[in-house]
């Protein structure tokens, strides 16, 4: 396998030599359900299942483990505002994730594990720790677990920065810390807490740490070495430090690449619940159909900051449908036909660190190839172009006649009435100007241009498109 990634850790393009020859495990961090999720949050899901698609395709088999924290301080915040269990907030949230999943057409990953389902787990990996000398229990007796950071000397290795430059850390009160940086593994339960929110441990009860949860997850479904670890650049510090940090000293090899996505900003500022500049998804796919928003999350490359706007989203969506025009179109002639083998271009950037910018170049160049084949009618030059680009979409995720898309609903439908209409209506313009009735023609193409639609006419015969793609 010719597959080179970018390693947040190296700072290095690598290849990508598996643990166990033929499978790739990766781990990705997954939402925190205080709220549902927004278009950032997506954007995350969208480039892991292209890395998951690509390999596949490239003969490899792929395991997927994406957590849910479904307990925080966060969601037990949110319960008490809605005055509502925190679990039905976490759950109501997680299924809302999960219609995200389904509604931008990403593959469900392998298994996701809730937080508060690896409890023993995470038990057992503080157990390991405090034995080692890497973490210690309050000694004011509140139950809170915390890791010493000074007791690992490779701590900051991550994110490239020196301890004694770092901050507290602000995940719990300085008062029971030995140094204000360790962090905190496990929190005592405290007055007032639900009493549903905690579990028993030889400290005390209490309820588990954000960073000590994916360790334990990551660990349980993966095994103590693993390929990949992903998520957002803005966990990289503290949450992705910290993991590897407490993973290392528990004695675990942990993960070979560190993989971060850039940030989906709005208005220069990352998009956040917390600054409320969120776009649900739920909410923006009332604006602009499913397959193009993940068309716009899928195009940049995956390592380069998206500043959102609704002009950049509405040029994505027209520059999609120039694509599935022509892939309507050709199948229209040729019948939808299959999938081929993936162009060499277009592979060669995915096996680039995941370059889709350079690979959806690759597609666009065929597309325009097959739309030059297209006026002359059914051939077998046509059914090879619309092979390739069909190829090359259903790697992104973006075929718009696999059945994730086309189900035969009203797109579908539409699309199909709208063909046959505007053809019926070329023809009738053919007809007046073969027979020099030029003011009928005319009018026909005014209806047409009224209608948003664009005619050209070439040696082959008028061709159309949506205006503006």
């Amino acid at each position: 396998m010719a597959f080179h990634l970018y390693d947040s850790a190296t700072r290095q393009i690598r290849e990508l030599v598996p643990v166990v020859p033929g499978r790739v495990s990766i781990y990705h961090c997954g939402l925190t359900v205080q709220g549902p999720p927004h278009i950032g949050h997506i954007r995350k899901e969208v480039v892991f299942d292209v890395l998951r698609r690509w390999l596949e395709r490239s003969g490899v088999e792929v395991t997927i483990v994406a957590n849910v924290t479904d307990i925080d301080d966060k969601i037990l915040a949110k319960g008490v505002e809605q005055d509502r269990p925190w679990f039905a907030v976490a759950y109501e949230n997680e299924r809302a994730l999960h219609a995200a999943y389904e509604v931008l057409g990403c593959t469900p990953p392998t298994y996701e594990p809730r937080a508060t389902g690896v409890v023993p787990e995470m038990i057992e990996l503080m157990q390991t720790l405090i034995e080692r000398g890497h973490a210690y229990a309050a000694e004011d007796g509140s139950g809170d677990v915390y890791f010493d950071v000074r007791s690992w000397p490779a701590y900051g290795e991550l994110s490239n920065q020196n301890i004694d430059d770092m901050l507290p850390a602000e995940d719990a009160p300085a008062e029971g810390k030995r140094d204000g940086r360790d962090f905190a593994l496990w929190k005592g339960h405290k007055a007032g807490d639900p009493e549903s929110a905690s579990w028993a441990t030889p400290w005390g009860r209490g309820r588990p740490g954000w960073h000590l949860e994916c360790s334990a997850m990551a660990a349980k479904y993966l095994g103590p070495e693993f390929d990949i670890h992903g998520g957002g650049i803005d966990l990289r510090f503290p949450h992705h430090e910290n993991e590897l940090a407490q993973s290392r000293a528990a004695g675990q090899p942990f993960a070979r690449f560190w993989m971060h996505n850039a940030m989906l900003n709005l208005a220069g500022a990352k998009m956040s619940k917390s600054v409320g500049n969120t776009l649900m998804v739920s909410e923006v796919v009332k604006r602009v159909r499913p397959i193009a928003l993940r068309y716009y999350l899928a195009a940049s490359h995956y390592r380069s900051i998206v500043e959102f706007s609704e002009e950049s989203l509405a040029e994505a969506a027209t520059a999609f449908d120039r694509i599935e025009g022509f892939v309507r179109r050709a199948a229209g002639l040729v019948g939808p036909g299959g999938l081929g083998e993936v162009p060499a271009a277009f592979a060669g950037a995915m096996d680039d660190d995941l370059s889709v910018p350079a690979a959806l170049a690759a597609l666009q160049g065929r597309v325009t190839e097959g739309n030059q084949l297209l006026g002359a009618g059914a051939s077998a030059e046509l059914t090879a172009a619309l092979a390739d680009v069909r190829t090359m979409l259903d790697v992104l995720g973006l075929d718009p006649l696999s059945p994730t898309w086309d189900r035969g609903g009203d797109d579908a439908a539409y699309a199909q009435v709208i063909d046959s209409l505007v053809e019926g209506l070329l023809e009738q313009r053919q007809q007046a100007r073969a027979a020099k009735d030029f003011a009928t023609a005319d009018r026909v193409r005014d209806q047409l241009t009224a209608a948003g639609i664009e005619i050209e006419d070439t040696p082959q015969g008028a061709r159309w498109s949506v205006k503006g793609s």
